[in-house]
């Protein structure tokens, strides 16, 4: 076997959580920092909990209530595309229905 290939291990590691519960493993560093543990983990601990992360939370009940408010409506690039080729669509089909009638 070669020698000297293995990193060094640290059998008495820290990992250490956001919400401040610590313990120990064995690891190849010897502190190892995590955003959530089993100690504040919804999933663990049964309370609902959002983890934003960059604001995605936020933005989504922004356009969420923008939704309801505008009653579904989008207020995009396509939609108003959409609304001036429905206008178009409308204008020409009345168009020979005004020359027939000439």
């Amino acid at each position: 076997m070669k020698q000297n290939i293995h990193p060094k291990w640290y059998p008495e590691a820290r990992v250490i959580c956001a919400c401040g519960h610590t313990w120990t493993v064995g690891a190849t560093v010897e502190e190892i920092h995590t955003d959530v543990c089993s100690n504040c983990h919804p999933f663990f601990t049964g309370q609902t909990r959002i983890v934003d992360t960059e604001g995605q939370v936020d933005r989504f009940y922004k356009r969420l209530d923008r939704a309801v408010t505008t009653g579904g409506e989008s207020r995009g690039k396509r939609a108003k595309r959409r609304k001036e080729r429905q206008a178009i669509v409308e204008i020409v089909e009345e168009e020979p229905s005004a020359e027939a009638a000439a």
